[in-house]
């Protein structure tokens, strides 16, 4: 007898050991610096970042460099609601979610009808227009953007518990809340594109990743599974924004629509680790933090470090440092691909 199977050894393994970092992810505020929650903060929101954009382009085969556009209009739905309709900052951060669901659909309905390099420069397109329309937000603080009321940052939900929790000053406590509210977006992206990408949903978009023409052959409904994915990243990739702004609490359309900072980095992150492979953004996203760090005395230094090692891996490892690793070791943290084994065999 014989069945099919995702689960290895080594993924029982990883769940353990992510439980235990969860854990410890948990409780680090009672006894890390203020320093290393923010750096923490940083290497959980650009993870998400690029776990959704290795949805879309790594297991999607759909190419965005607009994705900025979706972290801008979470930002500035968050802004909204909070200066507009006098919102706590954190349930103001489930507009932004909704702000890139809908930013989402007219972007899909475009760009879905252009493909590869039309597609990319297409969503760009979307990305800048959406900028110079949030520029003109004069209530918002247009071209020069705006900050949090002081009376909403100092009197935001949870901050009071965790400053008495943990014996912080309130701005401390500000970056523990952001820092916890990370992790969970973190893990529960993390989460749910595993549960997706092992479902019948996955495989049909990887169906449609190989070869569109084929999957639709055999009944895969391309188009639904496209809308799906895009959808559901672009809202994700709006909660993060808005959750960023919240921490930063200043904002203006140029940085919020950042080209640089919420695409051409991410992209940098997935592509480095391994497109197309869960594990990758997280080897991606600690080497890209480890550039920032060691270089942070250099100036802009580390942006030509960061193109050395993208050209080296290109050249010597074209699927990315995971990938790599995957090819000499066979090892999968996060094993999405089906095995057929013999019944009474033994798990690799």
């Amino acid at each position: 007898m014989y069945r099919v199977t995702t689960r290895t050894r080594a993924a029982t393994f990883a769940a353990f050991a992510a439980l235990a970092l969860i854990g410890l992810g948990l409780i680090l505020p009672a006894f890390a610096s203020r320093s290393l929650i923010q750096d923490l903060f940083f290497i959980l929101t650009m993870l998400t970042l690029a776990q959704l954009w290795n949805l879309i382009a790594g297991f999607g085969g759909m190419v965005s460099v607009g994705q900025q556009a979706f972290v801008g209009i979470g930002a500035y739905a968050m802004f909204a609601g909070v200066i507009l309709w006098g919102w706590d900052p954190v349930p103001a951060i489930l507009l932004g979610g909704v702000a890139g669901f809908l930013l989402a659909i007219p972007m899909a309905f475009f760009a879905f009808r252009l493909q590869g390099a039309y597609f990319a420069i297409g969503t760009w397109v979307i990305a800048e227009v959406t900028r110079l329309l949030v520029a003109q937000w004069k209530t918002l603080g247009g071209g020069t953007g705006t900050s949090l009321p002081r009376e909403a940052t100092s009197d935001i939900i949870g901050v009071e518990t965790i400053a008495d929790l943990f014996s912080l000053r309130d701005a401390a406590a500000r970056d523990v809340l952001a820092y916890w509210l990370a992790l969970v977006l973190a893990v529960g992206t993390m989460t749910a594109i595993y549960a997706l990408l092992r479902s019948r949903t996955g495989l049909a978009l990887a169906a449609v990743r190989d070869n569109d023409n084929a999957a639709r052959s055999v009944g895969v409904d391309a188009r639904r599974v496209k809308w799906i994915v895009f959808l559901a990243a672009a809202t994700m990739t709006g909660l993060v924004g808005a959750l960023i702004y919240v921490q930063t609490a200043r904002i203006s359309p140029d940085a919020a629509f950042s080209v640089a900072n919420w695409t051409a980095y991410v992209i940098f992150i997935a592509v480095i680790g391994g497109i197309g492979r869960l594990e990758g953004p997280i080897v991606g996203v600690l080497i890209f933090w480890g550039l920032q760090t060691a270089f942070a005395d250099y100036g802009s230094w580390y942006l030509l470090a960061l193109g050395i090692l993208a050209i080296a891996t290109m050249l010597f490892a074209p699927r990315g440092l995971w990938g790599l690793i995957h090819d000499r070791t066979g090892l999968a943290l996060f094993p999405v691909q089906r095995r057929l084994i013999l019944e009474g065999a033994k798990d690799g």
